[in-house]
């Protein structure tokens, strides 16, 4: 939802958002609740209706087959846990938040015996913990982690990571580095063009 002159709190680093991890920001650092009444700020001058393009809509859709990279670990995974990886559909579990999308469906296992030693860890990293259900490192990930990792979703698919709901259902799709890079820079393209934006 998205409000002309947007929601009156006072800003905390320059924005009006709320972290709840930390408790700062937005409506008493807390998220919304019953009962709760809103203010809206100051609209300041005329409004102007923007939309983006048809062809922008299109080519921004969210995406329920994400693609991704070979992970560092990817190796560790038998072909038959790979198989299965790309083939099978999972479901976004209600447990998920901005550190991590958790999914149910098929269990992958590994040829590893139990955590590795924690390293660095990406944004989109996809991550199997012991139970072999994967987990989609995001926003607020963790600096480090001790889970394998099978893939790594692209850049270019983040987007539609951050529009993913409990209970929606996405699969994997492996793409190779040149066309990670490729697609990346072909949504920057997009992002940067005068003719994204639409003003009525």
């Amino acid at each position: 939802m998205c409000v002309q002159g947007g929601i009156a709190v006072r800003p905390f680093l320059g924005s009006a958002s709320t972290h709840l991890l930390s408790g700062l920001g937005g409506h008493e650092g807390r998220a919304l609740r019953k009962g709760d009444v809103l203010r809206i700020g100051d609209a300041g001058g005329l409004y102007r209706k923007r939309t983006l393009t048809a062809n922008a809509l299109e080519r921004l859709a969210p995406r329920k087959i994400m693609r991704v990279t070979p992970g560092p670990q990817c190796d560790w995974f038998p072909e038959s846990a790979q198989k299965m990886f790309y083939e099978s559909t999972y479901g976004v579990a209600e447990e998920s938040n901005r550190m991590g999308i958790r999914l149910q469906g098929a269990a992958i296992s590994t040829t590893s015996s139990g955590e590795m030693i924690s390293e660095g860890v990406s944004l989109g990293a996809v991550q199997i913990p012991a139970g072999g259900l994967p987990i989609i490192l995001f926003v607020e990930q963790q600096t480090t982690g001790g889970y394998a990792k099978i893939a790594n979703v692209i850049s270019a698919d983040f987007r539609s990571l951050g529009q993913l709901r409990p209970r929606d259902e996405i699969r994997f799709e492996r793409v190779d580095w040149e066309k990670a890079r490729a697609l990346l820079m072909e949504q920057e393209k997009l992002f940067a063009s005068p003719d994204l934006i639409v003003v009525a």
